[in-house]
């Protein structure tokens, strides 16, 4: 279950708990339901942090075979530079030649960095997203909370104790 269907849940059973007797705010709620809901949720939150976890972490393998391979490139390119450059009848093509291959291989890189950086920026906003979701909800239900304390404060209900989790 997504961990904002758990949230939504979990307030939705504080919500329907039963009122103590000669009580507004006071409810009755099963407490190892609770709980459990809050066991799941806790090992759900987790899941979608090792989740952008990894998803970092495959970004830097990306981007390290994506040096390596600039850097194969480049020394591939390099070495046929300096291949060409030993003969003498084409000098200067082997010159022009090798300043290519190294201009393909630094673009090649450029691009695989341009892509890398593009599919993390994607992944971490998706992520963003569902963090700025989930603490919307806890907001909501926080100021569901705080609303109800207050009305049982503010009608002065001095013996009613508060909800205890």
């Amino acid at each position: 279950m997504d961990p904002l269907d758990r949230i939504d849940e979990i307030i939705g059973m504080v919500e329907a708990a039963r009122s103590v007797p000669m009580s507004r705010n006071t409810a009755m709620i099963d407490r190892a339901e609770l709980i459990g809901a809050l066991e799941e949720l806790r090992a759900e939150l987790p899941v979608e942090l090792r989740r952008a976890a990894a998803l970092l972490e495959e970004r830097d393998k990306i981007v390290e075979a994506g040096k390596r391979e600039a850097d194969r490139i480049i020394s591939e390119g390099e070495a046929e530079h300096a291949r060409l450059v030993s003969v003498n009848e084409i000098t200067v093509s082997a010159e022009h030649e090798g300043a290519r291959i190294i201009a393909e291989a630094r673009a090649e890189a450029q691009r695989l960095r341009e892509e890398v950086d593009d599919y993390v920026d994607t992944a971490l906003a998706n992520f963003e997203q569902f963090l700025t979701r989930a603490l919307a909800s806890i907001e909501r239900g926080r100021d569901k909370m705080h609303a109800l304390r207050e009305i049982g404060s503010f009608q002065g209900e001095e013996n009613e104790r508060p909800l205890s989790f």
